[in-house]
């Protein structure tokens, strides 16, 4: 069940950031794995279907990869643990 309380300034910044982050990385993601798999076609003369089936399975690939990515990505982050107000610091008196 999703929290009750209020969401703080820095709640929702650190939403931004991660949903940024997210898109970001799933971009990158996608123009690699379509980079792999429609590339030989700008290096070497093919015929014209499989050309075109490179581009085909290269934008598919893409498309997949981007999803994927984004879901793990935002997914990860709403499961993550809360992090400590204090990072390292594990007694009040220290």
């Amino acid at each position: 069940m999703p929290d009750k309380r209020r969401r703080t300034q820095a709640d929702r910044d650190a939403i931004t950031v991660e949903i940024g982050y997210a898109l970001l990385s799933a971009v990158l993601v996608a123009v690699v794995v379509f980079g792999v798999i429609a590339g030989p076609k700008a290096m070497f003369t093919m015929p014209y279907a499989v050309e075109r089936g490179l581009l085909l399975a290269g934008a598919a690939a893409a498309a997949v990869a981007f999803v994927l990515r984004l879901v793990t990505v935002l997914w990860r982050f709403s499961t993550a643990p809360a992090q400590p107000s204090q990072p390292g610091r594990t007694n009040p008196d220290s």
